[in-house]
C-alpha cells in the first residue's frame, strides 16, 4: 500500500475511532496534521519508534483520545509528555482548558513548540524542565502521565503539582502497580479503558492526595 493510501486509510480508522469514543470526528484532520509532523521530525530527532500510519493512529492517538472524557478540569499537565502524549491529544479535544507538556528532552520540547506554532494551538505551554523542578504558578486540576514512570514515583515526582482536590491519573499497561503502604495517595479509581482496534489492556488509574 502506497503512502497516500495508507494514510486515508488511517485516517478513515481514525474517524471510526473517535466516533466509538463519542468524540468529534472533526478533529480528525488536525490530528492527522499532528501525527504527519511527527513522522516528519522522526527522521532526524527519533522521537517514537511506531512510525506505520495504522499504528500510530490505533497506539498514539486513539490510545490517548480514549481518556479525553475522564479528564476534567481547565489546568492539566502532561507530565514526561514526550512527542505529546496525550497531551496534544487533550489540548486538541479540549480547547477550554489550559495544557501544560513538561519533558527533559530538549529536542522534544522543540518539536512541541513546532507543533504548536503549525497547530495554532494556543491553549498549550511547552516546558523544558525536570518535573521535580517545575514550580506552576497554580496547582493542577489534573497531572497526568504516560508511561512515565512507576506509579509510587510518578506521585512522589508530581506531588508538588497539584493539591487535595487535584486527579493523577496514570495511563498503564495491564501490570497491577499497587501502592506503597505509606503513600500520601489514595487510588479513588482504576478504570479499563476500551481503546478502539487495540488488543492490548489500558487501564487508567485516578489518585487523590489524602490531605
Amino acid at each position: 500500500m502506497n503512502e497516500a493510501k495508507s494514510k486515508e486509510t488511517a485516517e478513515q480508522r481514525l474517524n471510526t475511532g473517535l466516533q466509538k469514543l463519542g468524540l468529534d470526528m472533526a478533529k480528525s484532520r488536525p490530528v492527522m496534521d499532528y501525527l504527519q509532523l511527527l513522522r516528519q521530525w522522526n527522521k532526524t530527532y527519533n522521537l517514537t519508534a511506531i512510525t506505520d500510519w495504522h499504528d500510530m493512529v490505533v497506539q498514539h492517538a486513539l490510545d490517548s483520545a480514549a481518556v479525553v472524557r475522564h479528564v476534567k478540569g481547565k489546568l492539566i499537565i502532561d507530565v514526561g509528555t514526550g512527542g505529546g502524549l496525550p497531551g496534544i491529544i487533550l489540548a486538541l479535544f479540549k480547547p477550554q482548558s489550559s495544557v501544560t507538556l513538561i519533558d527533559t528532552v530538549a529536542k522534544k520540547t522543540r518539536f512541541l513548540k513546532h507543533v504548536k506554532r503549525q497547530l495554532s494551538l494556543d491553549n498549550i505551554e511547552v516546558i523544558h524542565d525536570r518535573v521535580e523542578n517545575f514550580i506552576p504558578d497554580k496547582k493542577f486540576d489534573v497531572v497526568i502521565s504516560r508511561a512515565f514512570a512507576e506509579v509510587n514515583r510518578f506521585l512522589s515526582l508530581t506531588a508538588s503539582l497539584g493539591d487535595r482536590h487535584s486527579r493523577f491519573m496514570a495511563m498503564k499497561g495491564p501490570k497491577q502497580e499497587p501502592l506503597n503502604d505509606d503513600s500520601d495517595f489514595n487510588q479513588v479509581s482504576e478504570l479499563i479503558l476500551d481503546v478502539p482496534y487495540l488488543s492490548a489492556q489500558r487501564t487508567l488509574y485516578q489518585y487523590m492526595k489524602k490531605t
